[in-house]
């Protein structure tokens, strides 16, 4: 741990520096604020990595230090033989966050730490945060959290044997296909933001059954209440939508989870949950057109203003 305050190298976005601590990578800008109010810690989805540097724009300008996580099996940390994303309990991206936030903390001692997370890592964020916090950990953020996805009826029914598909072929293809979301982000797609499309694929990521259920049994676990003792911002859009090339709304609208979940199951996260509701924001708030990605932005500085004193 020692040697992550100092072993840094160049990352693959230009003006950020990398520092590996197995199994995750660090990823930070090279300008860090030189007296900083906090330290905020990002963590990435599925199908996803840091690449976001408007992200870590806004919270530095704001005057605290930013730092990213790449989890195991994902991103920066994808190695040869890694079954992508691939985990079997959500406590395994919880010993992710627990490690990332040790490291970060040490690296500016006495600093409030609030995490940012997105969509599956906001899910294993909430549970860490409700069962092992870090000591330092003054706030949590919530980007389009993963408390529940868009199902057919006939998914529905399928998921009724995932446990047992789970314990027998963990590692089973239960669903698959291209992202028309990723796709859409990209320029190549008419989108606003440039990534590395072997860390974050257009034609998407496949879900394996012990991952599914190791999410469903997540859920669960915030449905039953998680008494997280710190202030928590839940931020979702205002509505959701099929990922499919007929949705007219698909830069507009989450197309990747239920924001009804969302908005069921963030009271239960503690008593001090703040709501954000972004109209026509995407699954990724900070990723949406101007306008909602702009108020999302701002919305999450002036929270961070009340948690951070």
């Amino acid at each position: 741990m020692g040697d992550f305050l100092h072993n840094w190298a160049a990352d693959i976005l230009p003006g950020y520096e990398q520092s590996a601590i197995d199994p995750i990578t660090l990823v930070r800008p090279v300008d860090q604020s030189p007296a900083p109010r906090s330290v905020v810690l990002h963590v990435h989805g599925y199908n996803d990595y840091f690449f976001q540097a408007h992200l870590a724009r806004a919270f530095a300008d704001a005057g605290h230090a930013f730092y990213a996580a790449d989890l195991a099996r994902a991103g920066r940390s994808l190695k040869t033989g890694d079954v992508p994303h691939y985990m079997d309990d959500i406590s395994e991206q919880g010993d992710d966050i627990a490690l990332a936030t040790q490291a970060v903390a040490a690296a500016h001692p006495g600093l409030p730490l609030v995490v940012h997370a997105h969509s599956t890592g906001g899910l294993a964020a909430a549970i860490w945060a409700a069962e092992r916090p870090h000591p330092a950990l003054a706030g949590l953020i919530l980007d389009s959290p993963l408390f529940g996805t868009l199902l057919t009826r006939w998914q529905r029914t399928r998921a009724l044997a995932l446990p047992v598909v789970a314990a027998r072929s963990p590692l089973a293809i239960v669903s698959s296909g291209p992202s028309l979301y990723a796709q859409r982000q990209h320029v190549s797609g008419g989108g606003r933001w440039q990534f590395d499309f072997e860390l974050k694929r257009p034609e998407g990521v496949p879900i394996r059954a012990a991952w599914l259920a190791a999410a469903r049994r997540a859920r669960a676990r915030v449905a039953r209440g998680l008494h997280v003792q710190v202030p928590v911002l839940v931020a979702r859009s205002d509505s959701c939508g099929p990922d499919t090339p007929d949705n007219p709304l698909l830069d507009h609208q989450d197309t990747v989870i239920d924001v009804g979940q969302i908005a069921r199951l963030a009271p239960r996260i503690g008593d001090r949950v703040q709501e954000l509701v972004i109209p026509g924001g995407v699954h990724e708030l900070s990723l949406s057109r101007d306008e909602p990605r702009e108020l999302y932005l701002g919305s999450v500085m002036r929270w961070m203003d009340s948690v951070v004193v």
